[in-house]
């Protein structure tokens, strides 16, 4: 009876769907091969996945299949949709329908909306229903006015509960992963699953009595002689079990043991359709007599819904593309939790974590609900320093600016306004944690439960977390003062970013004030901390000490004056890597900022100690939380916020970047440095972006396809245009526009394009 009923659900809900589909596909004039793809509910692609602990199943659209845990759920009483656009060159949406269905009748019908908007369309049909499945699809039109097809209908799933706002998140995904290598050494078989990934081991052994026991261990670093290290120091992981056997053959799960403190009351836990999980590589099974093959060997690694093959960057340089699959890699394989942690020592949510996270996660994948829960838990869970306060507002930014939907912003836009730290300005226009006590209402308004907010620079100190009061911290030195420079760096970038939400939301009044604030915090920026005669900035507002951070955030948020940048750039370049893998996204921000594309390049592709090519040399396969042991002995071999070339390879190298919010338009400015080629496939919001370039003296190439109904303005590099050029776009003949040092063409359209510049 329970067959005939599940198979009954499932041919109903096929029925249904099909219907829908049937029904609307004869709406419009379909004179217009215009179509919509790629489909998001709420930022979700995947609405009408189901799961069965951690595993997707074939999905059944009737609502009791759609369990807690094992399907993504909608909240919101105005779901947004959001596509992207396919068609013939040069395509352009000039109109959209929308139309959503519950299982008898018709919701919502747009009708025919004149707009090129493609995302963030809000809901505005009758009410939905809590704990029920609905099909949303979309029609569009061209720009000559043709109709195309509907798209094929998508379902989603109501919560039991329905709000005004919040966003949804996938289930947590298995993937059963054989080892690489599995042979016999000595009396342990040794066994290598080539990357580490947190996750559970299964292994399927043969006892020939009760009461026979074997020795597991699982770990992220083995010795010279290739055995499991065991003391690997650190937080890098090791872990040994005794796994008693019964007679015959059966398949064991060893059961990983929770950690006290990345399960403590702060650290976010696993849920229980995927058990607790441990980093490992490596594994060695001690003591077994059988013969074990890697068919009997099966590691679950648990990781948010990432599609592999979204993004793909290569070039010629064997270590930039090793630093590419590191960081890409750790961008699957930290999101273990459904939150950005800090990696595995504490699993707790940190805004610096989670702002190199967000950026990174966006260039490797089309995915932004992990990125927008983040920063929104974190907007109630602030950590203690300044600095990450106000990187809440820069996340909160670029959710918006890689999106194009608002509703995050103009939900949280109270937190968001506190997040400015405003009442800690000084006459001067500044922020200052010590100039004046922090009040409690400052504190509460945050939501941080500490007693003070404390400026931090970089991360860690001197003198602790294991480094000697004479072992150098990560600050370049930097001497605090009552005003600082990085921490008012941010301030400026972060009263920027909230006049630009508050221009989207249509708070005209307050993106006034906001970059009337803007303006005030970089004049006297200026005048407070740069020192005329030596040409840098100082630390600040009582010392003569200038370190990188001082230098690298200014240029990387755009204080610097343009008559300075080449001085301040070379200071930049003489302090070298002095700061930590997370201090390194502004420094890259800032070297590529200034143009100094050859030493970005060095950075990103050098085998230095301090270097992204060292914690592959290490034994790492997920970035490292610090560049090496020595620089933080508690470090961790699983820190997303080690990962920074996952985005500044295709942001900055390759030079692709969002202009407007939802990639609406967007930059090609490429800076390959000596790179004679390379290549990106970057995943946006409104479709793929690819690009390809190749150079060589007196010529530059370019193939770039832009994705339909948004525009690139594509930058021509420098020293291809200092004296004369001639571009051609598709064989024929353009001119560029701009002024020397800034060619660049405006407003490329959709499609493929083969851009060549040939200096004279």
């Amino acid at each position: 009876m329970w067959k005939k009923t599940l198979l009954l659900s499932a041919l109903i809900s096929t029925a249904w769907y099909s219907k829908a589909q049937h029904v609307t596909q004869g709406s419009g004039t379909q004179t217009s091969g215009i179509t919509a793809e790629g489909l998001l509910c709420d930022l979700l692609a995947h609405t009408g996945r189901q799961w069965s602990n951690g595993y997707p199943v074939q999905p059944v659209l009737m609502a009791t299949a759609f369990q807690a845990g094992q399907s993504v759920r909608i909240a919101n009483r105005r779901p947004a949709f959001s596509w992207s656009v396919n068609g013939l060159a040069g395509t352009v949406q000039s109109a959209y329908r929308v139309i959503v269905r519950g299982q008898q009748d018709t919701l919502w019908d747009s009708g025919k909306v004149p707009s090129a908007v493609s995302g963030a369309i809000e809901y505005a049909g009758k009410p939905l229903q809590p704990l029920t499945v609905y099909t949303w699809q979309v029609q569009l039109w061209d720009g000559a006015g043709n109709a195309g097809q509907f798209s094929a209908p998508v379902a989603f799933f109501t919560d039991s509960v329905l709000v005004e706002y919040a966003t949804p998140r996938y289930p947590l995904q298995k993937t059963d992963q054989a080892p690489q290598v599995c042979r016999k050494s000595g009396g342990s078989y040794r066994i290598d699953f080539g990357k580490a990934a947190f996750g559970q081991l299964k292994l399927q052994l043969h006892a020939r009595a009760d009461g026979d026991t074997v020795t597991v261990h699982l770990g992220e670093a083995i010795n010279a002689d290739g055995s499991i290290n065991r003391q690997p120091g650190g937080t890098i992981r090791y872990q040994a079990y005794r796994l008693p056997l019964l007679a015959g053959t059966h398949t064991y799960q060893v059961n990983i043991r929770p950690d006290r403190r990345n399960t403590g009351p702060q650290a976010i836990k696993m849920p229980a359709y995927t058990g607790e999980v441990l980093p490992f590589r490596y594994c060695e099974v001690e003591g077994y007599d059988g013969e074990l093959t890697s068919q009997q060997v099966t590691r679950a690694a648990v990781h948010y819904l990432f599609n592999d093959e979204a993004a793909h960057f290569e070039s010629p340089d064997t270590t930039l593309n090793a630093v590419w699959e590191l960081c890409k890699y750790t961008m699957k394989a930290t999101s273990f939790a459904g939150v950005y942690v800090d990696g595995d020592r504490e699993r707790i949510p940190y805004e610096a974590d989670a702002y190199i996270n967000q950026l990174g996660h966006y260039a490797t994948d089309r995915e932004f609900s992990l990125a927008r829960y983040s920063h929104e838990y974190l907007l109630h869970h602030a950590t203690w320093p300044t600095e990450w306060i106000l990187q809440s507002v820069l996340m909160a930014w670029h959710d918006y600016l890689y999106t194009g939907d608002i509703r995050s912003a103009r939900h949280f836009y109270t937190d968001l306004q506190a997040k400015l730290l405003m009442p800690l300005e000084g006459p001067n226009g500044l922020i200052s944690t010590k100039a004046a006590p922090q009040s409690k209402a400052l504190l509460e308004s945050v939501h941080f439960n500490g007693n003070a907010l404390r400026d931090i620079v970089d991360w860690p100190h001197t003198g602790i977390l294991g480094l000697g009061k004479a072992e150098g911290g990560e600050t370049d030195g930097f001497i605090f003062n009552n005003y600082n420079a990085v921490v008012n760096a941010y301030y400026y970038k972060a009263l920027l970013a909230m006049e630009a939400l508050a221009s989207g939301l249509g708070k005209t009044e307050d993106a006034r004030r906001f970059a009337a604030r803007a303006e005030k915090v970089k004049t006297s920026y200026r005048k407070v901390f740069w020192d005329g005669k030596r040409k840098v900035f100082r630390d600040g507002d009582s010392t003569q000490h200038a370190s990188l951070h001082a230098n690298m955030f200014a240029m990387a948020f755009g204080l610097v004056e343009p008559a300075h940048h080449k001085a301040v750039a070379d200071f930049i370049r003489s302090r070298g890597m002095a700061c930590s893998v997370y201090g390194s996204q502004f420094l890259m921000d800032a070297v590529y900022d200034a143009g100094d594309d050859e030493y970005g390049l060095s950075l990103l592709a050098s085998r230095q100690e301090r270097s992204w090519y060292n914690m592959i040399r290490a034994g790492s396969t997920i970035a490292m939380e610090a560049w090496d042991n020595k620089y933080k002995p508690n470090q961790d071999w699983n820190h997303a916020w080690g990962a920074v070339p996952a985005n500044i390879i295709p942001r900055k190298l390759m030079g692709v970047e969002p202009l407007a919010p939802g990639w609406s338009s967007f930059s090609i400015r490429p800076q390959l440095g000596s790179l004679p080629w390379a290549k990106l496939r970057l995943p946006t919001i409104k479709g793929e972006v690819s690009v390809a370039y190749e150079q060589a003296p007196g010529r530059f190439r370019m193939q770039v396809s832009v994705p339909y109904n948004t525009t690139a303005r594509i930058a021509l590099p420098e020293k291809y245009t200092k004296k004369g050029f001639a571009v051609t776009v598709n064989q024929q003949p353009v001119k560029a526009a701009g002024k020397p040092g800034n060619w660049y063409l405006p407003n490329v359209a959709g499609g493929e394009h083969e851009i060549v510049i040939t200096s004279k």
